[in-house]
Formats: C-alpha cells, structure tokens, sequence
C-alpha cells in the first residue's frame, strides 16, 4: 500500500521559537512563522515515521503548481518517484512563498487535489468530528451517517440553516473536498482523527466515520486537471446547436457555434462554456484570446483558422 499525507501545522509549529504568543493576521508573519515551523514539524514526522523504519520526503506546493500545466506534470512526477522508492510524501502548502492561499480550511482541498494527482483510490480527511451527521450535532439528537451515496444530499444538510451540520467553515471545507475528489474517481473517508487506530479500522473497512463512494470512473487526467484543478478566467457563449454538438455529439467548439464571452482571457487559459440561457454546461482550454471572440464568433471554421476548443481539451461538466 502507498501513503500520502497532507498535513497542517507549519505555522503553528513556528509560534514557539518567534515568541509569537498567537498566530499573527499579517502575511509577513504568517509566512515567517511556516518557514520556521515546516522544518520542525518535518522533524517530528520523521521520528514518528523512522519507528518503522520508514523514509519520508517534503512536498512543499502552492496553488501554481496545480494550475500550470508543467508545474503540475512535475509535481505528480515527483511524487510517483518517490512512492515509488518507498517513501511517504508529507504535502503541505508552501505557506512561506504562499500569500490569498494561506486561510482555513485550504488543506482539505489541497489533500482532493493532491489526490487527483496521484490517482489516490482513498482519501482520508481526519478532523475533530466523528463525520457528518444528519443535524448539527451540538444543537440537536443526529444521526451520524455512515454513507452518503448522493451527494446532492449534501445540499439538502446544508439547507437547515441554524439546524445545519454543515454550517461551519471547517466542515463547508470538506465537503468541497469531497465533491472534487469523488467526482475525479476516488473514495472519500471523513473520521475523527481522534478515534483508537482509526486509520488501521478504515483500512480494514470498518464502519467508521462516513464514507462517500466515488460516483464516477476515473477519467483522463488532462480533463480531471482541467475540470478541477484550472480556474476558468472567462466564458464563452455558444448557441443551442453548438450545445448539443458539444454535449451529446462529443465535437470541438467551432467558431460558427460562437455567439458572445465574458471576461477576460488568453490563449491556454480554461474558461466555461455557457448556452443560449447562461447555464454553464461545460469547461475547457481555449485556442482564442477574449479580444478574439468578436472578430471570428459565427464564422466557419476555414475562415476562423481553428477550433475555439478542441473536444480533447473540453470537459462537459
């Protein structure tokens, strides 16, 4: 079995030494503290994990790694390589060079992320909590729920307002996180990470925390990248015949099926793609810049030049 971990901590881990009686609000100091904090608490991971006789190796990523193409190859490289030697990656967010990505919760995507990359077959996410429940359990008798199989039950916990378990910001974090990885082909396990040998009785399947089965094959990991991990910079508006060409008959977006954009955008970057209504119904890598879209929309494809999205770089969400 190969292991991935995720892990927080950093900033925290470097309070001490800096005589910070608290976590500071300032980006300077919070990228201060992580600097001092990623080498201690890879010092105690490698205690902790040399009782086995087992290596482990940092992975230090920011959100840039995921979103450029390149970056993202090399970093799913080396954490093959590594797993490949035997060794656990301990993944944590670049806090020191990171600046909008240090805030809470950021681990739990970046763990659905991370599992993407690496193909995971199971994500565990350890909180405080034992899963999630049918109320919030602080405020009413709930149900902890076992399976949620739909995850549009999701939407309906979240819809209870005061009654909600999914109210707070710790939770709404990992219920994000559940929906990209199980959407990309992996099981999700959320459990209290304070539980007697939780992660041997999850191992073993036993009925433990709540469990989310992955609601899809996993599928190419271009598409997995380019519907999960790319932030779309724009949208591009196609009439009715260019939706249905793209949706049930699988074709390129053509100039021709073209009818207007929002935002603004570059060549390679993703944007959505929207009908006639402004539903967003799909997403993909453009060929065209947004200062493009009005000289070539409506036009044929030999006076355009070229597919505004080429059906192996689209994604019908």
């Amino acid at each position: 079995m190969q292991c991935v971990l995720v892990s927080s901590g950093a900033i925290a881990a470097g309070l001490d030494p800096l005589a910070l009686k608290r976590k500071p609000s300032d980006i300077p100091s919070l990228q201060a503290a992580a600097s001092v904090g990623q080498g201690i608490l890879m010092h105690a991971y490698q205690r902790a994990f040399a009782k086995r006789r087992v290596p482990v190796g940092q992975v230090l990523l920011t959100q840039d790694d995921f979103v450029r193409r390149k970056a993202y190859l090399n970093a799913h490289a080396a954490l093959a390589r590594l797993l490949d030697l035997g060794v656990v990656p301990i993944v944590n967010e670049n806090d020191t060079v990171a600046v909008d990505e240090i805030r809470f919760g950021d681990n739990d995507r970046l763990a659905a992320l991370v599992s993407i990359m690496v193909h995971a077959d199971l994500l565990v996410i350890l909180s405080d909590i034992d899963g999630v429940y049918s109320a919030d359990p602080k405020r009413h008798r709930a149900e902890l729920l076992a399976q949620i199989d739909d995850l549009r039950a999701l939407d309906g916990l979240r819809a209870g307002k005061s009654g909600s378990p999914l109210g707070s910001g710790g939770m709404a974090s990992k219920v994000e996180a559940v929906r990209v990885a199980s959407a990309s082909g992996t099981g999700i396990v959320i459990a209290n990470a304070r539980a007697d040998a939780i992660l041997r009785r999850i191992l073993q399947g036993d009925e433990v925390g709540t469990f989310f089965p992955a609601h899809r094959v996993r599928g190419r990991s271009r598409k997995l990248w380019i519907e999960f991990v790319q932030n779309a910079r724009g949208t591009i508006v196609v009439d009715a015949g260019a939706q249905k060409a793209l949706v049930s008959g699988g074709k390129s977006l053509l100039p021709a099926g073209v009818v207007g954009h929002r935002g603004a955008f570059a060549i390679g970057d993703a944007v959505e793609v929207a009908g006639p209504d402004g539903s967003v119904f799909a997403k993909g890598i453009t060929n065209y810049g947004a200062d493009e879209i009005p000289s070539i929309q409506g036009s044929s494809i030999k006076e355009g030049g070229r597919e505004v999205i080429h059906r192996d770089s689209l994604v019908i969400l």
